[in-house]
């Protein structure tokens, strides 16, 4: 019988296939003493076991190096150092010693114990970070029980194969690009959980946390995974199937057209020249930005360079990763972001108690409060400016002293290394990003002190709005359309084009197609999106007329009513 599920839409795309189920029994362990004379040799069990699943973990690491995102390697890292944890398997170790208990259920014993722990937590991104120990706990004891592993390295299937499983770890995830999977449903996760991240950097179709889907796909069963509506359709029909056989060939075959376009001058119908740039995390990203021929680096979000890890990275460190940067990208513009940690990203060991992380030490008031680590940041990205057209970009400006303390810490490294005798861009440009309704409303200051503006639309919205987007009961009220957050966006475009600077747009509105042309009718002609969202893009600037644009969205922007904003827009579009 067909029925159909809903999820978390978390990575776009259709994928038809075959349910493969996969087990989710390792946590279910029995509980036994032992003889006193056992106790040694289990525990041995135990750490042996540990030793196993570090090498597996090691092995995933260097067979996925070439093929998998960047972030992989981060993902595996976090797994060896739950491994570590002197809470998670110590303890076991001790319970085993105390109360002479098997090793499978000291282990699980202590993994409840953190996960409750993590469960606690307000903010929905650490809180989804108590799945990585659970995750990590299976692996272990599947070694102990001598069961197969989670998801089977071969497919009977292969290319038509769809995983269905109550959870999946990022480490397992990775197996996915080798096998060839068509797409992937779990019944946990959310949009910020690590597995949805590795979805969308291997571009395989995928919903999350639709609760049910492990108890009522049945193996082998059809399914349809609607990526871009978060649906999951069980045993189709067959006008749903020739439905989706066809919506899906029309997806790759339009992907494949936008292609062609990678040459092709990004340029309104009317001759306005427009640049399409990319936002990228880590070095390795540069290869993605070049593939589709940006025209820049319009964020580097540097702070996942410093996620992960026990201590931050070395002025060396960060000079070779923005050098190499500047170097793959060939004179083109790289903006480096400074250190926006805070909300949901917490250096390790720079935990705080805040009531609210979003409106709290974040950014640039981190850095600020840190000047020695800023410091070093900022030499590193001096440094690289030799390598290349390199800009710093401050994140979350609201106050005029921020950019004056800023600017004088800029100095002061320069400083420091023309005290070494080592070169560095005497006139790199230095910019700020406009996140926060406070420096939309008093650009003043901004244009006067700085080169260019970066308008961070994700924040802006969230501040606008006073919504959480990481808070799943309010993420309905997300509105990149709400008339209060178009007019600060018009207003911050308008007020540099008057004073004769450049102004970008770095968030997710940038790289929506549906979004382009209302943005280019503002006047925005810097747009910095995720390299895959360059083609869609482009495509809907070639098809525009800016001067058009301009008259019809002047109209649009005086519109109070949603609905009447809305059928506007897709005028606009038609």
């Amino acid at each position: 019988m067909s029925f159909t599920l809903h999820g978390f839409a978390v990575s776009h795309g259709i994928a038809i296939g075959h349910a493969h189920l996969v087990s989710h029994g390792a946590l279910e362990v029995h509980h036994y003493v032992l003889p006193a004379k056992h106790v040694e040799a289990e525990m041995a069990r135990l750490t042996a076991a540990v030793a196993e699943v570090r090498n597996e973990l090691d092995e995933l690491k260097a067979s996925t190096f070439t093929a998998a995102p960047a972030e992989i390697s981060a993902f595996v890292d976090i797994h060896n150092l739950i491994l570590a944890d002197p809470l998670l398997v110590d303890a076991a170790l001790e319970l085993i010693a105390e109360r002479r208990c098997n090793a499978e259920w000291a282990l699980v014993q202590r993994m409840e114990m953190l996960a409750e722990q993590f469960a606690e937590i307000e903010d929905s991104y650490l809180r989804e970070r108590g799945a990585d120990i659970v995750q990590v706990v299976e692996r272990v004891l599947r070694v102990l029980t001598g069961h197969p592993g989670y998801v089977p390295r071969r497919s009977s299937r292969g290319e038509d194969t769809i995983i269905v499983a109550h959870d999946l770890s990022p480490a397992d995830t990775i197996q996915f690009k080798q096998m060839k999977i068509a797409g992937f449903v779990t019944d946990l996760g959310g949009a910020t959980s690590h597995t949805a991240i590795v979805a969308r950097s291997l571009n395989i179709p995928a919903v999350v946390g639709v609760h049910h889907a492990r108890a009522l796909i049945r193996d082998d069963e059809l399914v349809i995974i609607d990526g871009a509506r978060g649906v999951l359709i069980v045993d189709p029909d067959e006008r749903i199937l020739q439905e989706y056989r066809l919506r899906k060939s029309e997806l790759e075959l339009e992907r494949s057209k936008l292609k062609r376009l990678r040459s092709a001058p990004a340029r309104t119908l009317d001759g306005e020249e427009v640049s399409l740039q990319a936002n990228i995390e880590l070095p390795q990203d540069a290869v993605q930005a070049k593939e589709v021929d940006a025209a820049g680096i319009g964020l580097f979000r540097t702070e996942f360079l410093f996620l992960n890890r026990d201590t931050p990275p070395t002025e060396d460190e960060q000079f070779a990763a923005y050098g190499a940067v500047a170097e793959a990208m060939r004179g083109r513009p790289v903006t480096i972001r400074t250190l926006d940690v805070g909300a949901d990203k917490v250096l390790r060991g720079g935990e705080r108690q805040e009531a609210n992380p979003a409106l709290g030490l974040r950014a640039i008031r981190y850095c600020l409060a840190e000047p020695q680590l800023f410091l070093t940041q900022l030499r590193a990205i001096l440094r690289a400016s030799m390598l290349g057209r390199v800009r710093l970009l401050i994140p979350m400006l609201a106050h005029t002293h921020e950019v004056e303390q800023t600017l004088a810490l800029v100095e002061q490294a320069k400083a420091m290394l023309r005290e070494r005798g080592q070169p560095f861009n005497e006139a790199m440009e230095i910019g700020g990003m406009i996140e926060i309704p406070a420096a939309a409303l008093s650009l003043g200051v901004f244009l006067r002190r700085l080169d260019f503006l970066s308008i961070g639309t994700n924040d802006l919205i969230q501040y606008t709005l006073a919504i959480d987007r990481t808070d799943e009961s309010v993420a309905h009220l997300y509105d990149p359309l709400h008339p209060a957050v178009l007019r600060l966006v018009a207003q911050t475009i308008s007020a540099g084009s008057r004073a004769g600077v450049d102004v970008a747009v770095c968030g997710e509105m940038a790289g929506d197609p549906v979004l382009t042309r209302l943005l280019l009718g503002m006047g925005l002609r810097q747009f910095s999106m995720h390299p895959s969202q360059v083609y869609e893009v482009k495509q809907q600037v070639l098809r525009s007329d800016a001067a058009q644009l301009r008259r019809q969205v002047a109209r649009l922007l005086r519109l109070d009513e949603p609905a009447r904003l809305r059928e506007q827009l897709e005028k606009l579009n038609a």
